[in-house]
């Protein structure tokens, strides 16, 4: 068979485009880049999350916790339902302008949103309160005219400036006209705390090493007689079902039991000095979303190129 000669080829296939060449090299060279630069980032995270796992995961090195282990701190502290068992009304506190007051002067009149924190809490107290006034705030009841709202520090170094400090923080995002006889900020004295707290099913602890307290996050709704009506769980309360629990406190009513989902203030391992359970959830999801950046990185790449080198062929 003769060579086809030079001149039928060109016709065949058309004269180089030199600009088009160029755009070729580069779409395939930048898609190259990309997903190289990609593979090493995804390589990347992928390493630092298995030697973090590794290290959370393996013997653990001064008593640090697997994730489904619950450290021996925190199976001390919880919080158990006790609906419909009183309140010791009887038990001593301070306001938040220092005068001495009783816990039954917060009740008689309308139910109470009760609020176990420490205004000094480095992590969930204020969101605590922070999603207890955002709920509020959407409400049609009002706290002072429909209820009243107590916070009660579970920390007895605390004191009445404390409480006023945080009042008044509160009061400025609550703007409502009887706010400031409805909501108080209280302290008080060790045994009338723990007394509280026992009654309310509230478990908590404090260490010493840290200066922190251990504890669960929730609020508590309670008739006007003080007795403990419906238990929120976590940092968020809907309001709908907030408002429908006060107008069934105020009645005397008491809910029903709800699923527990408890969000812990304390992620800090002291044996090991650590953040333990906490750190080996996130290496794992940081190694989930490695391995997922991956495979949509490479498919859209690879996509990308394809579709460039499609459109410069037509």
């Amino acid at each position: 068979m003769s060579p086809i000669p030079e001149a039928v080829i060109l016709r065949a296939i058309g004269p180089k485009d030199p600009v088009l060449d160029r755009r070729r090299r580069a779409a395939s060279s930048g898609s190259l880049a990309s997903l190289g630069m990609t593979w090493l980032l995804a390589c990347g995270l992928l390493s630092t999350a298995s030697a973090l796992s590794a290290q959370a995961m393996g013997p653990p090195p001064g008593g640090i916790v697997g994730a489904d282990v619950k450290p021996a701190l925190l199976k001390e502290i919880g919080i158990d339902q006790r609906l419909n068992q009183p309140l010791p009304l009887e038990l001593a506190f301070r306001d938040e302008a220092g005068r001495a007051v009783r816990l039954g002067d917060a009740f008689g009149r309308r139910p109470v949103i009760l609020a176990l924190v420490y205004y000094n809490c480095p992590m969930l107290c204020t969101q605590v309160l922070n999603g207890l006034v955002a709920s509020l705030n959407v409400m049609s009841l009002s706290a002072g005219s429909d209820f009243d709202v107590l916070a009660v520090s579970f920390d007895p170094r605390e004191t009445p400036e404390a409480a006023r400090a945080k009042k008044e923080a509160y009061l400025t995002r609550y703007k409502h006209p009887a706010a400031a006889s409805g909501w108080h900020f209280w302290t008080g004295r060790e045994p009338e705390i723990r007394a509280l707290a026992k009654a309310a099913g509230f478990r908590y602890r404090y260490d010493p090493e840290l200066d922190q307290f251990a504890h669960a996050s929730a609020i508590f709704v309670a008739t006007p007689e003080g007795r403990l009506a419906r238990y929120f769980y976590g940092i968020e309360y809907a309001p709908r079902d907030l408002r429908l629990s006060l107008v069934e406190a105020s009645a005397g009513k008491i809910g029903t039991p709800v699923d527990q989902i408890l969000l812990y203030c304390f992620h800090y391992d002291p044996s090991s000095g650590k953040y333990g359970a906490a750190i080996v959830n996130i290496v794992r999801l940081a190694g989930a979303a490695t391995v997922i950046l991956l495979v949509l990185s490479f498919g859209i790449l690879s996509r990308h190129r394809a579709r460039l080198l499609q459109r410069d062929g037509r």
